[in-house]
């Protein structure tokens, strides 16, 4: 028999089949995972899989995965989404204003100096007065393109919102007209649609739904021979600020302004127009909702004058919301967002205020003011895994997390 001398020195772990060494990684958490990799080339290789970091990727903030788990951000690769996300979660980032523009001096509530904005892959979309501008980012994510790649017109008033789908832009503007345009072509569609402001739009599955200044929210059919026809009028009796279609395109929920003795979030029937639920028993007189956002069928967010952010669940109960937030410096917020995971983004209607949440928190988790001394709400925002876009009165500011 060979001498002990003699024997071959036993393999390296990492000489094991891809498959055993995949498993072993996969109980070891992002820290462990980088040590890794600096060993050798092929556990550097290993060790970036995104297989390994999707376990990772799904208890962070904004990392592109969704509570079940959907990608959002396919093609990014996870590991560099892990380590940006930790960026967000500390307040690591580079602020720019990328364009500004001058505010007319009228009326306070003004839709020009409520700006909103849509993000669609290498474009934003945001409105400026009557038009609808499509801008470039550049390669880098913090700026735009200097000059518009589009111009998208039809209100003779200012575009109160919009919202970019499938292709299609649909806005409501203060001339109580809604107008359709295809952004990859010269097709568009307008038609009268309320007797005053359209102040919130949604398009979902071939319908649009509409909330107004003149207390009505409407239900649009786009198919074949009856485009712009209202199939529904909803009688709110009172303004409606927000508007959304659920993810199953059977219901849509309005956010209104809480000046009577309804609950200001209700939710719709979209075949029907019959009121299903109201949401929620102890709203203050004016705690009007301004932003409403779904999450999935079931899940909800809203948030509004009355300073908080709310998280509704359908599914257990109508009158109460499961979670709440609370905006420490007592500011009515005007949107949210939601990375359909564990982080909500919020702007707050007092110099500029962009706040991040972690749901698995009571308090905010960073905040970032944008405008100072003059003060402005942040009227709308976006975000990506990478940055966040804010519309202010004046100017539209980005928060790059890429930066170190």
């Amino acid at each position: 028999p060979p001498s002990p001398s003699s024997s071959s020195p036993p393999s390296p772990l990492w000489a094991l089949p891809e498959e055993l060494l995949l498993l072993i990684c996969s109980y070891l958490d992002a820290q462990a995972l980088g040590r890794l990799g600096q060993v050798c080339r092929r556990l550097r290789f290993l060790s970036s899989r995104d297989l390994l970091w999707r376990r990772i990727a799904r208890g962070c903030l904004n990392s592109g995965f969704t509570q079940l788990g959907t990608d959002l951000a396919a093609g990014i690769p996870v590991k560099e989404r892990v380590k940006v996300s930790q960026n967000w979660r500390h307040g690591r980032c580079r602020r720019e204003t990328v364009l500004k523009w001058k505010c007319k001096q009228v009326a306070p509530f003004s839709s020009f100096l409520m700006p909103w904005m849509e993000l669609d892959g290498e474009y934003l979309y945001l409105s400026q007065a009557e038009n609808i501008q499509a801008y470039r980012l550049c390669p880098d994510g913090t700026g735009l393109q200097r000059h518009p790649q589009a111009i998208f017109s039809g209100h003779q008033e200012d575009v109160c919102r919009f919202v970019l789908v499938n292709s299609h832009i649909v806005s409501g503007g203060g001339d109580g007209n809604i107008v359709l345009h295809k952004i990859h072509g010269s097709y568009s569609v307008k038609f009268s649609a309320h007797e005053q402001e359209v102040n919130c739009v949604d398009f979902q599955g071939g319908l649009i739904v509409s909330g107004s200044r003149d207390r009505t929210a409407k239900v649009w059919s786009l198919s074949a021979g009856r485009v712009g026809q209202c199939l529904h009028t909803v009688q709110t009796e009172d303004r409606v600020w927000s508007i959304a279609i659920s993810p199953l395109l059977s219901s849509f929920v309005t956010g209104t302004a809480c000046c009577g003795h309804t609950s200001p979030l209700r939710i719709w029937d979209l075949e029907s127009g019959q009121l299903l639920t109201s949401l929620g028993t102890d709203f203050h007189r004016g705690a009007g909702v301004l932003d409403v956002f779904y999450e999935t069928p079931s899940l909800l967010l809203s948030c509004g004058y009355d300073t908080y952010i709310r998280y509704w669940d359908i599914r257990t109960s109508t009158r109460k919301c499961v979670q709440e937030w609370e905006e420490p410096h007592d500011s009515a917020l005007y949107c949210i967002r939601s990375d359909k995971n564990h982080m909500i983004a919020s702007g707050s209607s007092y110099y500029g205020v962009v706040r991040l949440w972690d749901k698995r928190q009571t308090r905010c988790l960073q905040s970032f003011h944008l405008s100072s001394p003059t003060s402005s709400p942040v009227y709308c925002l976006r975000f990506s895994t990478t940055h966040l876009y804010a519309a202010l009165a004046s100017a539209l500011h980005v928060l790059d997390f890429t930066a170190p």
